[in-house]
């Protein structure tokens, strides 16, 4: 008997950076769907839930990061998101999830810098999972 894995949507527009998470998730054993816009997320989020979702925070909008985990959570509310960005390396801009303010406006359970180690990653994603 199989068991079923757990899915892991990932949301960047860059074909780089999704081939590498694609390969890191399924490497450490969950099935992996990937978007490439803003609007591909928007439009699996409405078919399919995820048991967790990964968000590049700069797409087609500079805040697209933030819409689509704002439209998952308020549809899934038990899915836990991650945002994963470069925005403070590219702009300087600095944001997270270190208080309140922010976590009344950011809609995602973590807020990590992209170049993750894989052990990193894997860590994070079994804490969001409960795993």
């Amino acid at each position: 008997m199989s068991v079923e894995k757990k899915v892991i949507l990932i949301v960047d527009d860059d074909a780089d950076f999704l081939a590498q998470m694609k390969f890191h998730i399924e490497k450490i054993g969950y099935h992996v769907d990937i978007a490439e816009s803003q609007k591909e997320g928007e439009k699996y989020i409405e078919k399919h839930k995820p048991d967790l979702a990964i968000f590049d925070l700069m797409m087609e909008n500079e805040d697209s990061g933030f819409i689509l985990s704002y439209k998952i959570k308020k549809k899934y509310p038990d899915v836990p998101v991650i945002i994963a960005t470069a925005v403070t390396s590219e702009t300087g801009m600095v944001f997270g999830l270190n208080n309140k303010e922010e976590r009344s406006w950011i809609k995602a359970d973590l807020y990590l810098e992209k170049n993750l180690r894989p052990d990193q990653l894997q860590r994070e994603i079994s804490k969001l999972l409960k795993e």
